[in-house]
């Protein structure tokens, strides 16, 4: 992890926020943590609410660590029409300047890469509104080198957000309990794979992976891959500067590039700078 001090993420966030916005956003950023599944009784005379998936009980070397799973109680199409109608009334018909102004196009502040990790949205973690973050999701949140053939897809959307967007700030955020990150500590010394894709897309953070097996070799599996989880950050955001457009940006102070780490078993969001 990089030597700046390391901080809770609400100033950041909220120094970049847009007028429209401002008004809708609670004080603090990263709400507490509610692990109460709740009351699995429904009062039959009120309208169906969206209910959480079903949690995967599996156990390969990608899988994460869950805990009780609720049932599921709506049909897949059902719960998404449920949603959209919560989402319609509750935030798109109360905000309606923000959102005529995202009619007009977007000029969001921050670029997030974050994992896809159902549990992990950047959206809901950091209370981004609509029009604020352009968002990159992919397993264990990895930014891969500069490649214009081999990592085409993500390359286009930095150029897109650093070249067009001109965003102030590109945050790369790893999480506690991460598959992917497991996946990449489990890796083979041999180089073989077990996997299509998955293992050889974690590769691009193997130096993470071989700083943590020399320096926490001592430590639980588990703790490395905490550590990893960390450093794995550190070498994305040296990746990003493998990009010209954002090393130039970088150089001239238009451009911020920052770690972050959100740990939900215990709730806690961190933030450093490169």
């Amino acid at each position: 992890m990089s030597t700046a001090a390391v901080h809770c993420v609400a100033p950041l966030v909220g120094a970049n926020k847009p007028k429209a916005a401002a008004a809708a956003r609670p004080a603090g950023v990263l709400s507490s943590l509610n692990n109460s599944s709740g009351s699995k009784k429904k009062n039959a005379s009120s309208a169906p609410s969206p209910s959480f998936p079903r949690l995967i009980r599996n156990s390969p070397v990608f899988a994460t660590p869950t805990t009780a799973a609720p049932a599921v109680e709506m049909e897949p199409v059902e719960r998404v029409k449920s949603g959209f109608t919560d989402f319609k009334k509750e935030v798109y018909e109360k905000k309606t300047d923000l959102f005529a102004d995202l009619k007009e196009g977007q000029s969001p502040k921050f670029m997030v890469f974050a994992c896809a990790d159902s549990r992990v949205c950047p959206s809901v973690v950091l209370n981004f509104q609509p029009g604020e973050a352009f968002t990159i999701r992919n397993i264990a949140n990895m930014v891969p080198p500069y490649d214009q053939v081999k990592y085409a897809g993500v390359g286009a959307a930095i150029e897109y957000a650093v070249l067009h967007l001109k965003v102030e700030n590109i945050m790369v955020i790893g999480h506690s309990r991460c598959g992917g990150i497991k996946g990449l500590m489990s890796i083979k010394d041999d180089g073989t794979t077990s996997t299509d894709f998955i293992e050889d897309w974690v590769k691009i953070c193997l130096p993470a992976r071989d700083k943590v097996k020399a320096n926490y070799s001592s430590l639980p599996f588990e703790e490395q891959c905490t550590q990893c989880e960390k450093e794995a950050v550190n070498v994305s955001l040296h990746n990003l500067k493998t990009y010209p457009f954002v090393k130039d940006a970088v150089e001239k102070k238009s451009l911020k590039l920052i770690g972050a780490y959100y740990d939900f078993v215990n709730g806690v969001f961190e933030t450093w700078e490169d």
